[in-house]
């Protein structure tokens, strides 16, 4: 398969994107702040005005070093409708940007071979956008829930310490596609045995992609501490993919 790669493919191109902004962004670490996706209600004016000194910091002592660090470390930052694009092609980890393009390489170039390129560039990007969605409102209803409300203010977030990590979260990385791209492999070839590296049996491609699911949502409703996985996004991805499928084939006996 690798051998006879297209390298004026879609799925081929997107690999390179990743790889590049990923190099830059380790090179330039703001950039990865800039480029990865905030939370909605983000306001600038929230870390500015503590940056600044245009509020006083001693008001909010655990929201200003918490605030702090998460700038430090790439967290921090506002919302702007850029990133829900440019987030699918940033990654956190050699290990993180690995996986996601090995499954991109061996499936997504199998479903553009079948769909052909305009059609998996489509399904890339609207199942990451499913990501996107799924993820925003979970982060909503997590901050609803501590505060009571999606907006909350500094006092709100203060007094309410479970939802700053919510708040100033980031998320980057197109595994909210690739589940897109996994779900539809399952629909299309369910049979097809896959070969994992440490699992020593072939799996069939609906019971590996449904047992993943399934993972990803016990995850996502666990809420493990330390947990730092949008499996939201993941599952946001699979959903839409999976609608995306049945609606393009609604009218037709074949999947492609």
């Amino acid at each position: 398969m690798f051998n006879n790669i297209d390298t004026r493919s879609v799925t081929f191109n997107l690999i390179v994107i990743n790889v590049l902004l990923f190099i830059v962004c380790s090179i330039r670490p703001e950039l990865q702040h800039f480029l990865s996706l905030h939370y909605f209600f983000n306001k600038h004016d929230y870390l500015q005005a503590l940056y600044n000194g245009s509020i006083d910091a001693s008001q909010f002592p655990n929201l200003n070093q918490f605030a702090q660090q998460a700038y430090y470390y790439g967290s921090a930052g506002t919302f702007m409708p850029i990133q829900i694009i440019t987030h699918m092609f940033m990654h956190g980890s050699i290990g993180h940007i690995f996986f996601n393009m090995f499954g991109l390489l061996t499936i997504g170039i199998i479903l553009e071979r079948v769909w052909g390129a305009q059609r998996f560039l489509t399904f890339y990007i609207i199942t990451g956008f499913g990501a996107v969605i799924l993820h925003m409102l979970v982060q909503a209803f997590l901050i609803f829930k501590a505060t009571g409300n999606v907006d909350p203010s500094m006092a709100l977030l203060e007094s309410n310490p479970e939802a700053w990590s919510t708040y100033f979260s980031s998320t980057v990385g197109a595994s909210g596609a690739l589940f897109g791209v996994l779900t539809a492999f399952a629909m299309l070839f369910p049979n097809t045995e896959l070969y994992l590296m440490f699992i020593p049996i072939p799996i069939k491609a609906k019971y590996f992609v449904t047992v993943y699911i399934l993972i990803e949502l016990y995850s996502g409703v666990a809420m493990h501490s330390g947990d730092n996985v949008a499996h939201f996004a993941h599952l946001g991805g699979a959903l839409f993919g999976f609608l995306l499928v049945k609606y393009w084939n609604r009218n037709s006996n074949e999947f492609y």
